[in-house]
């Protein structure tokens, strides 16, 4: 891999001096390309508050090799706004960063060749009216972002990984959940069945991963708004006609673009039936969708061929 031009090493060592401040925490570069040499790299001096991700094998292993904290993305074609949104939730999920930290993201276009876009993030919290967590998609304060946050990847890694190397899809619905219970029916025993709620929260990376093994099941999983999974192998019973509800959106029926099958269906409807969003992902193409009020607030495409 090329190293980066000279305006993006000048870039990069403005933004290494911004990373030095006593407030900054930590420092977060997406990039698929090799940025500095290993020598560059060690003597860096906010050396110990860089944090890597990345969606190269290659970049991930010789990080790694030279003890520099990375964590791997899915391969998918992200926004800059998403890719850093991905990166800090891929990050705070192997405990890199935490609840507060102030973070300098900084990541570019394409595969990151090309640095061009330096976010601040206080993680979790909001900043000056902006944030760059879910709650960008003005989900409401009846869902958590953590909890969205991490289906969101949980499902990215889905789409590209799929299950012992065969691709899968699946759909998560998230909120609402005693209405979607009501609107569901159990297709195959349920494999979270008996275990206590601290055991079954997909904020758990053990419970995340579980997800990526039932996902090969029939149905869907549903989620309650504080992450706690009540089901997984449920037949939604959707109508997607939403009735009652005011002249504004009274007889809504779903909608969905030419190609989508009864899958992404499903997920249209149960979020007009219900107050709840959904989370879907494309078996054929390894897209993941998120739905709220029938329609797709959020569409993610691979950009690496997935694994047959």
């Amino acid at each position: 891999m090329s190293l980066p031009d000279s305006f993006d090493l000048d870039l990069l060592n403005s933004v290494f001096a911004l990373a030095e401040r006593e407030d900054v925490d930590r420092l977060l570069i997406v990039s698929d390309t090799q940025l500095l040499s290993p020598e560059a790299l060690r003597a860096c001096r906010p050396r110990k508050k860089l944090i890597f991700a990345t969606a190269s094998d290659n970049l991930l292993a010789a990080l790694r090799m030279q003890q520099v904290p990375a964590v791997k993305l899915p391969a998918y074609n992200y926004h800059r706004v998403e890719k850093v949104k991905v990166a800090l939730v891929a990050a705070a999920s192997e405990n890199m960063i935490q609840e507060g930290d102030l973070v300098l993201c900084l990541t570019g276009t394409g595969e990151a060749r090309s640095l061009d876009a330096l976010f601040k993030v206080a993680f979790g919290k909001q900043s000056g009216g902006a944030s760059l967590s879910i709650d960008a998609m003005n989900l409401g304060s009846e869902f958590k972002s953590q909890v969205v946050e991490a289906l969101i990847q949980t499902a990215l890694t889905i789409g590209e990984q799929g299950y012992e190397g065969h691709s899968v899809g699946t759909l998560i619905t998230v909120g609402d959940s005693r209405t979607v219970m009501e609107k569901s029916r159990q297709l195959i025993l349920n494999p979270f069945q008996g275990m206590s709620e601290a055991e079954r929260n997909v904020l758990d990376p053990n419970i995340r991963d579980a997800i990526k093994t039932f996902a090969i099941l029939d149905g869907a999983f549903v989620v309650r708004e504080d992450g706690v999974i009540l089901s997984a192998g449920r037949y939604l019973q959707a109508s997607g006609v939403r009735q009652g509800e005011g002249e504004a959106n009274h007889g809504k029926v779903s909608s969905l673009p030419m190609g989508l099958g009864a899958r992404h269906a499903a997920a249209s409807a149960i979020t007009i039936d219900t107050k709840a969003i959904s989370i879907a992902v494309s078996q054929t193409s390894g897209t993941v969708r998120v739905f709220r009020d029938g329609d797709i607030i959020l569409e993610l495409s691979q950009s690496a061929r997935r694994r047959k």
